[in-house]
């Protein structure tokens, strides 16, 4: 069994309108909701065998902050540039090559691509994904390059406000 965790990159910051789109930090929100939602995902029982995230700064801010917190060594993430701006047909091509070996891999990145990829992987409907909220899907395959439309098995679909905030604040889940 694969699976597949889609991580939609934390809140970012708009306050410098000099930084190009892809330069932009995670704002306070965003440097709050990560961690938070990576300590979820370790709650959950993720282990990550593979962390791929776009290079955008907040993409892979996300990713080290979601690192950090299932225990996946955050100098391994695998930058792949095919993520940023990708249409889920681009998205999926990235999935289809993911090395056979990695049977739990977070894919960190944007929308619209992220949030339309899980709706077209997913045999549950799912909803567009707001900042830091994730799916987990499972594939019965035999390996990446056989996951297709409406394939996955949802296992999880979890936001940041979908907890109090207090929860969320406190650092604990």
């Amino acid at each position: 069994m694969y699976t597949l965790t889609l991580i939609r990159h934390a809140k970012s910051s708009w306050d410098d309108p000099s930084l190009d789109d892809f330069d932009r930090p995670l704002n306070t929100r965003g440097r709050r909701d990560a961690p938070f939602m990576g300590r979820l995902l370790r709650e959950q029982g993720v282990r990550l065998d593979l962390l791929v995230s776009s290079p955008a700064r907040r993409a892979l801010d996300t990713a080290r902050e979601i690192a950090r917190q299932v225990g996946y060594p955050p100098e391994a993430i695998r930058q792949e540039p095919a993520i940023y701006e990708a249409s889920p047909g681009g998205l999926l091509a990235v999935v289809h090559t993911l090395p056979a070996r990695a049977h739990s891999v977070g894919l960190v990145g944007h929308n619209p691509g992220l949030s339309l990829l899980a709706q077209r992987l997913s045999r549950e409907p799912v909803p567009e994904l707001k900042t830091c909220a994730f799916v987990r899907l499972a594939f019965e395959v035999p390996d990446w390059s056989a996951v297709d439309e409406h394939g996955g098995r949802l296992l999880a679909f979890e936001y940041p406000k979908k907890y109090p905030k207090a929860r969320r604040l406190s650092g604990s889940t």
